[in-house]
């Protein structure tokens, strides 16, 4: 939205968390065909406002990438309930982009420059035949992977590093060097769960890291080739980039004082 369209004593900031499937949006960021998931939100927020919004978020995702905790901000001189913001824009967006809550927020607040840290969840069932119920839901790998070794390679991601090795050639980030919180990879019946928590990622990141996290379970890679891709800083000598299917954006860090609600949340996987 542009601000000098409107008096700024008039305007209010709201923020939002939101859960989308990325399946059939083409990414976070607003595109010429439309199709990306900040065009329709902004398509139904303007609906209720009665005036374009324009938002920003705490995370862009890419093409196929799913949310369950995205934030986001937007400026309004709308007075309505906040029920509004949630109800009423939803009646207004495909099914599978949600408005989870919305909460009036101050004036300084910005989604994604706010933020202190970011959470990922990846998804792999790891089965011969690709899943067909869960297909776009969740990653897929048909060859036996150990839990062990990947657990161990991941442990070595802890901590602040250089990332460069599993950054994407179109990255745009200041700094490859990145502070890792949390870095592991679980069983739940036939699936395994990757959790990932850094103050910030790079482009692609989590989805080569679980590339190379992959190539150690099968077997082709011991888990210190993990400390090997690290001291590289070489793209060119880790995996390939994982699908996007099982890739989630679980929680954005905020401090309290701006008083947000739930801005974390967790994949809810069956066990078999």
């Amino acid at each position: 939205m542009n601000k000098h369209c409107f008096e700024q004593d008039n305007l209010a900031r709201l923020a939002l968390g939101l859960e989308y499937d990325g399946s059939g949006f083409c990414g976070w960021q607003s595109q010429p065909n439309g199709l990306a998931v900040q065009d329709a939100l902004e398509l139904a927020l303007a609906e209720v406002a009665g005036h374009a919004v324009r938002v920003a978020a705490a995370g862009r995702t890419d093409a196929g990438v799913h949310a369950l905790s995205q934030i986001v901000h937007f400026d309004t001189i709308a007075v309505r309930p906040l029920s509004a913001w949630v109800r009423g824009v939803n009646a207004h967006l495909p099914a599978s982009l949600r408005v989870l809550w919305a909460q009036e927020v101050d004036e300084r607040f910005h989604a994604r420059f706010d933020a202190f840290q970011r959470s990922y969840q990846y998804w792999l069932i790891n089965q011969p035949v690709a899943p067909a119920i869960m297909s776009g839901k969740a990653g897929w790998f048909h060859q036996p992977l150990r839990l062990e070794p990947m657990q161990q390679a991941a442990a070595y991601l802890l901590g602040q590093h250089d990332f460069s090795a599993f950054r994407a050639a179109e990255c745009q980030a200041k700094s490859p060097i990145k502070q890792m919180h949390i870095a592991g990879v679980r069983a739940v019946g036939s699936s395994l769960l990757f959790d990932f928590c850094a103050n910030a990622f790079l482009h692609h990141q989590v989805r080569n890291m679980v590339g190379a996290l992959v190539y150690i379970g099968k077997g082709k890679y011991a888990p210190e080739f993990m400390l090997e891709l690290l001291a590289s800083r070489d793209r060119t000598k880790s995996p390939p980039t994982f699908a996007p299917d099982g890739l989630y954006l679980a929680g954005v860090g905020y401090d309290e004082r701006w008083g947000l609600p739930m801005t974390s949340r967790k994949l809810e996987i069956g066990i078999d």
